[in-house]
């Protein structure tokens, strides 16, 4: 499949949805899986339709450092249960998009490059809007209730690994370190989110984007 085909199948089974707005699409999946690039896409091609689009991602609710790293540095645990503030990103983005929220939302809060606050605005949501929110753990317990829909994006760990290296090398800064961050953090608690909340069998779309170009889509029935 073409990957202009399979955004522009993707966003027609968004757009088809029977819910109230504004719909919440959660775009979820392992590090370095693909699910930014896939957002991206997908805002690009329905606001060209005529959707007006919030963006945001998970990235943009970390916790401080300090909390993040409790557990040590290259915790799985910690990653999988300490790197992210989930009643913040409920409180000033899900609820103000969900059933009796008032529209006022805040897209992001934290900037964990430099480890401090962001001033995001507060800003007002069309009634009409599609909220793209990508990030890793999006099917965990606390989140499920908020999403309309759900596209996992599926890679192996080997590939993840491959385009980790080029991606977070300016980031860390050594190729050992992102080694030693995937092998030893990232990837033992993806394996964990895995086994607790089977989210390539819970989403309504799986993208297998080992090969983005040619990915390959799979609709669930759910």
């Amino acid at each position: 499949m073409r990957r202009a085909e399979l955004i522009t199948q993707i966003a027609d089974s968004i757009t088809r949805l029977k819910r109230p707005p504004p719909v919440k699409i959660a775009i979820d999946g392992v590090d370095a899986s693909g699910k930014t690039t896939l957002a991206d896409e997908l805002a690009v091609f329905l606001q060209q339709t005529g959707h007006p689009i919030i963006r945001a991602s998970i990235d943009g609710f970390h916790n401080p450092r300090e909390v993040r790293h409790q557990k040590g540095p290259l915790s799985p645990e910690g990653y999988f249960y300490d790197s992210f503030d989930y009643p913040a990103l409920k409180k000033l983005l899900l609820d103000p998009l969900s059933e009796n929220g008032d529209l006022h939302y805040q897209a992001a809060l934290f900037d964990f490059r430099t480890d401090g606050a962001v001033k995001a605005p507060i800003e007002i949501a069309p009634p009409n809007a599609i909220l793209l929110f990508d990030g890793v753990f999006l099917q965990r317990p606390e989140l499920t209730a908020y999403w309309d829909f759900t596209i996992f994006v599926d890679v192996s760990f080997e590939v993840a690994l491959v385009r980790a290296f080029e991606r977070d090398l300016p980031l860390f800064g050594d190729k050992a370190i992102v080694l030693g961050r995937y092998q030893k953090r990232y990837i033992p608690a993806q394996r964990n989110y895995m086994d607790l909340c089977h989210p390539r069998d819970h989403a309504n779309i799986v993208v297998e984007n080992d090969d983005p170009p040619n990915a390959r889509l799979i609709f669930k029935q759910l």
